[in-house]
């Protein structure tokens, strides 16, 4: 599996892999007003996209924001948010998305940032358990509700960057 920046070419097809993610795991249906939103999101470049390839494949991706483009659970400069972690139906099960989210914390250290914050669903088990093995915690101050839907929010403090490197 090679983690890697997405290419401007992918990016339809990481929507498309997006969508596909979430509504096999329930987490969107077809209609919602936020599949226009999925599927753009970082074709603008108002973010880094990162995607796991496997065999010449997209098999999953991730996404981090930076303010002023980051939502509202980003509340200080030096915060950036993990967006629309999705890894390909066929793709689940393999570490895909704990390989993702990993990338995502060590490019966001190697930008000075110093909290990462998240959004998940509260039914998004599986990646609420990928976001805990990998350090982070609830943040239940900063949950909110977006059109009605709950979203959980949760944190990681990271290291300032070559901190680690003694």
């Amino acid at each position: 599996m090679e983690i890697r920046d997405a290419r401007p070419g992918e990016m339809p097809e990481i929507g498309e892999l997006r969508l596909a993610a979430y509504q096999r795991g329930g987490h969107l249906s077809p209609d919602s007003e936020y599949v226009p939103r999925l599927r753009e999101l970082g074709a603008d470049g108002d973010g880094d996209v990162l995607v796991a390839e496997i065999n010449g494949r997209l098999a999953g991706t991730v996404m981090l924001q930076y303010p002023p483009h980051a939502g509202q659970v980003v509340q200080e400069a030096d915060e950036a948010e993990i967006r629309a972690l999705a890894v390909a139906p066929e793709g689940q099960g393999r570490g895909v998305g704990r390989a993702l989210v990993e990338a995502a914390i060590g490019h966001a250290v190697g930008r000075g940032v110093r909290h990462l914050v998240l959004c998940t669903l509260p039914g998004m088990r599986t990646a609420h358990r990928i976001y805990e093995g990998a350090g982070f915690h609830r943040l239940p101050d900063r949950d909110w509700a977006p059109g009605g839907d709950t979203l959980l929010v949760y944190g990681l403090r990271l290291p300032a960057a070559g901190a680690a490197d003694g």
